[in-house]
């Protein structure tokens, strides 16, 4: 038997399944991918595992940032480029395709969403269908990225965004189609081994409590952080494990800039010897298996926060955005109104709370695992029941109906 995801087949396993003119199937994934964030690369692997046990023939072309290390880090048919790249050259790509998936993960927000949009669009315009896998929606308040949204997204051949909030942003931007919530590809996410001695070569010995930590630099997608305030809130808070806690502290980048951020920090802090920064770069599978090491966490990144709950590790969010929010709501972790500095008292009795209940928490944080990853399952069997569509409904013609 073919396995399907997790290793059993499903009822979307479709063998042999052809594309255009008798051709093997080609589906197009588009996405930040290039190695630019931890939690893009672990959803471009749990999506092209889904593509991989559902139509393991099928021909897979990714979009990416910097092709060469998606060549490099994930084994596909063919990468290519899409930004700065011509109308022509992207309508040559597409018109191969007998689907396109834009996401999973953050996509359609200020800025870029125009740009996956025109991607999109070229793909729709040649009558190729399009799936949104999974994706994450604001904040979209320029009108050109909200026009090219909604005018994208309404001529999906289905729709799935990862949570309400983007679900509310699509509805607020003017789509009237109908949009499923389903949870964060990550979810699937296999860990990879992360060792004591890797720990020690980062300068980590675990002699007592270690709290991991995360921050992001101010940007699109966190329009609101104001970088002093937040820098000196996590210190505050930072200061305050160490001394409530003996701990030592591992600030864990899900991006490069956020080395930088994670010294920011500690350079607010009064017992900044106690912090030690991830300094080289390990894969998606790899972080998750780094969360084995900790006993807490505290954190802004969203999929630094999945992570966490993967392994059952109590976690306390700081966020800074919607989708942060939703997910701690999602897990039934403490959600405070913002990161600022105004919110350092409830941060640190939330904080005092989460070590003290940490094993209740830990067992509460595996269970709702176990759902969010039965949600997340969804979106792959979105996938197998469209795919088994278009190869019976003759490729291109199969975009013009809805599930």
């Amino acid at each position: 038997m073919t396995e399907g995801v997790h290793g059993v087949a499903g009822p979307g396993y479709i063998p042999g399944i052809m594309g255009i003119g008798g051709n093997t199937f080609t589906v197009g994934v588009l996405g930040s991918y290039g190695g630019l964030n931890v939690g893009d690369e672990a959803i471009l692997s749990c999506v092209l595992d889904c593509v991989r046990h559902r139509t393991p023939e099928a021909k897979v072309v990714v979009f990416s940032r910097n092709p060469e290390h998606t060549r490099v880090s994930h084994s596909v048919s063919a990468v290519v480029p899409w930004q700065g790249v011509s109308r022509d050259r992207t309508l040559a790509e597409v018109r191969e395709l007998d689907l396109l998936m834009l996401g999973g993960g953050g996509v359609l927000f200020d800025q870029d969403a125009r740009l996956y949009a025109r991607v999109v669009r070229t793909a729709q315009d040649s009558g190729v269908p399009t799936f949104a896998y999974a994706i994450g929606v604001g904040p979209l308040s320029e009108p050109e990225d909200r026009n090219a949204a909604r005018e994208a997204v309404e001529e999906m051949t289905d729709v799935v965004v990862r949570d309400e909030e983007s679900k509310l942003v699509l509805e607020d931007v003017g789509v009237n189609r109908p949009v499923t919530v389903t949870a964060d590809p990550a979810l699937l996410l296999k860990a990879q081994p992360f060792t004591t001695e890797m720990l020690a070569r980062e300068g980590v010995v675990k002699s007592g409590p270690l709290v991991g930590l995360s921050v992001r630099e101010p940007g699109r997608a966190a329009q609101n952080l104001d970088e002093d305030s937040y820098h000196s809130l996590i210190a505050e808070m930072a200061d305050f494990l160490v001394n409530r806690l003996d701990a030592n502290l591992l600030f864990v980048p899900m991006e490069r800039d956020d080395i930088r951020h994670s010294h920011a920090v500690m350079s607010h802090m009064s017992s900044p010897e106690r912090g030690r920064v991830l300094n080289e770069r390990y894969s998606p599978g790899q972080i998750l298996g780094l969360m084995r090491h900790l006993d807490m966490v505290v954190g802004m990144r969203l999929h630094f926060l999945i992570f966490a709950t993967l392994t059952g590790v109590p976690l306390l969010p700081l966020p800074y955005a919607g989708k942060v929010f939703d997910f701690a709501r999602a897990v039934g972790a403490p959600t405070l109104t913002g990161v600022a500095r105004q919110e350092v008292g409830p941060l640190l009795a939330e904080a005092d709370r989460l070590w003290d209940e940490r094993p209740e928490r830990s067992r509460m944080l595996l269970a709702q695992a176990e759902e969010l990853k039965r949600r997340a399952h969804e979106t792959c069997e979105r996938y197998a029941a469209l795919a088994r569509r278009i190869a019976s409904g003759g490729g291109h013609d199969a975009g013009a109906e809805r599930p």
